[in-house]
């Protein structure tokens, strides 16, 4: 269930806000006059999810270049690794 603090909760109660914000791991949404405003979370939270993020791209490229037929055969990949591995 997503927390939803007011931006006086921010204001009046910081440490408790980052408290929980550390101790969930999970966005904290902060209002202003009733409506939604800012998502606040952890450096951990965010660099987890910005890895995530990056990962799912990769993930995304690859299925794209398999697509196109942009691949090498596993066997040719090995013996260049190797290759380098020898120099």
């Amino acid at each position: 269930m997503p927390s939803i603090k007011s931006s006086a909760d921010l204001r009046n109660n910081y440490n408790m806000v980052s408290e929980q914000a550390h101790e969930y791991g999970e966005p904290i949404f902060i209002t202003k006059n009733g409506k939604g405003d800012l998502a606040v979370m952890s450096i951990e939270a965010y660099e987890d999810m910005q890895g995530r993020l990056d990962l799912y791209e990769k993930v995304a490229e690859g299925l794209d270049d398999a697509k196109s037929g942009n691949t090498y055969p596993v066997q040719d990949v090995i013996k260049e690794i190797r290759a380098g591995l020898k120099k």
